[in-house]
């Protein structure tokens, strides 16, 4: 998969993005998005936040999983504390290989099996608000195998390894917006953090 990583503040605009390519079963780490769909990204996550405001009276929940999808791409978010959003756009595709021209997407790619159009009926996740070291470490055994995450991105691996991702992610930010020439509205620049980053979505995704 190729994946797009968006931190998206209460005002609605982005202070990170990031693009990420699947380091399991054999990827190479490298995001394969097409010129067009790098321009259509930022839209589809702008887009997706208003099911984020809409989930967010409906649970106690930090990981809303998977919220929207667009043709074969699915957005899941997470929602912090102070209402800032993370979103991950994700593009489905055989590691190492181009994802299939828009002209030939059909609601089901024949490596992945098919999609589903509708989206996610509940969210029964466990709360994320105090994450637990050792059920983490658990569940971080369970999904960094190379062929442990399924291709599908509507699958429980995949949801796991997304969640996965966010919570390394969110408390790596957390730090970042601790700095006092920081804080939740301001851009998240560090290279540091773009590094961590970087190297959660090579763990997990």
């Amino acid at each position: 998969m190729s994946y797009y990583f968006c931190i998206v503040n209460t005002r609605d605009q982005p202070t990170f993005e990031i693009e990420l390519g699947t380091s399991k079963q054999g990827g190479d780490g490298i995001p394969r998005f097409s010129q067009e769909a790098r321009h259509l990204n930022p839209f589809l996550m702008h887009a997706s936040l208003d099911y984020v405001d809409d989930l967010q009276w409906q649970t106690n929940q930090m990981y809303l999983k998977r919220i929207d999808h667009f043709a074969s791409s699915h957005i899941s978010a997470f929602l912090t504390p102070t209402s800032t959003r993370f979103l991950l756009l994700h593009l489905p595709h055989p590691p190492n290989t181009d994802p299939t021209p828009p002209s030939q997407t059909s609601t089901s790619f024949s490596p992945y099996g098919p999609y589903t159009n509708s989206f996610p009926g509940t969210l029964t996740t466990p709360s994320l608000s105090t994450p637990n070291t050792s059920s983490s470490r658990s569940s971080i055994a369970s999904v960094s195998g190379g062929n442990s995450i399924a291709n599908n991105p509507t699958s429980a691996q995949t949801e796991e390894a997304v969640r996965l991702f966010f919570v390394e992610v969110f408390e790596c930010w957390m730090k970042s917006i601790m700095s006092p020439f920081g804080g939740p509205t301001v851009g998240v620049g560090s290279p540091v953090f773009r590094s961590r980053v970087l190297a959660a979505g090579k763990k997990y995704l």
